[in-house]
């Protein structure tokens, strides 16, 4: 959805931390906002124990192999999970976005806290950093956290079967209409912000062969392109 600039960027993008009375009458209010579900008491441990941060565009939030010593719970923006291999391979798991959590951040609260994934910030992010040690004895004490995480594995593994479906018995033509809904939805616009580099780095393609599909789309009338844009027209055309 996103171009993506090398990992050496990432890792220099600066975090910040709001400390302003303001900002943080703005994270209670995005938290009540994004989080209706929760008991009032939960909601004010949250209050009470969370770091809010604020993240510009590109911000590596997570990495593999790093310890996870918090989990993010999402008040804005949209933020990307993947796998990456040696090589720099991707393999793109999912978006989250606001009144969201990252599923395999909350499978890391009763195992080891090693992540096994990598999480990028599309576009500005707002989002609160809960420790760890809070998850097992939230699980025991309040029913909404307790569905929250339940229904985050099942949204996810149902997401990933999709993946896993997409890679076994599509072709790459049928999966690129699909990321291309998956893109679209997660921008919550018609015209999604891409290279064809990553598209093809989340398909695990290459540029050439996306870039020759997306014309074909642009050829039927299904989309519009222009310089690191696309834009949706009829993807059921």
């Amino acid at each position: 959805m996103f171009p993506l600039p090398s990992i050496s960027y990432f890792r220099k993008a600066q975090v910040l931390q709001p400390e302003t009375n303001e900002q943080y009458r703005l994270m209670t209010e995005e938290l009540y906002k994004q989080f209706p579900q929760f008991e009032p008491e939960l909601l004010q441990e949250i209050e009470a124990c969370a770091t809010l941060q604020e993240l510009p565009a590109n911000t590596l939030i997570m990495d593999v192999g790093l310890p996870i010593r918090s989990m993010p719970l999402i008040l804005s923006g949209n933020v990307k999970i993947f796998r990456e291999d040696e090589e720099g391979h991707e393999l793109f798991l999912y978006y989250i976005e606001g009144g969201e959590a990252c599923a395999l951040s909350l499978i890391c609260s009763g195992r080891e806290r090693i992540s096994k994934i990598k999480a990028i910030s599309m576009d500005p992010v707002r989002l609160l950093r809960v420790p760890m040690d809070k998850m097992d004895n939230w699980m025991r004490r309040y029913a909404s956290w307790y569905l929250f995480v339940l229904e985050t594995y099942q949204f996810r593994l149902e997401g990933m079967l999709n993946t896993i479906d997409q890679i076994a018995f599509k072709n790459m033509d049928q999966r690129l209409l699909n990321h291309l809904r998956v893109l679209s939805e997660a921008a919550n616009s018609y015209v999604i912000e891409a290279t064809h580099r990553s598209i093809a780095a989340e398909l695990g393609s290459s540029r050439e062969v996306i870039s020759r599909l997306l014309k074909r789309l642009e050829h039927r009338g299904i989309i519009s392109l222009s310089r690191n844009h696309i834009k949706i027209i009829d993807l059921f055309g």
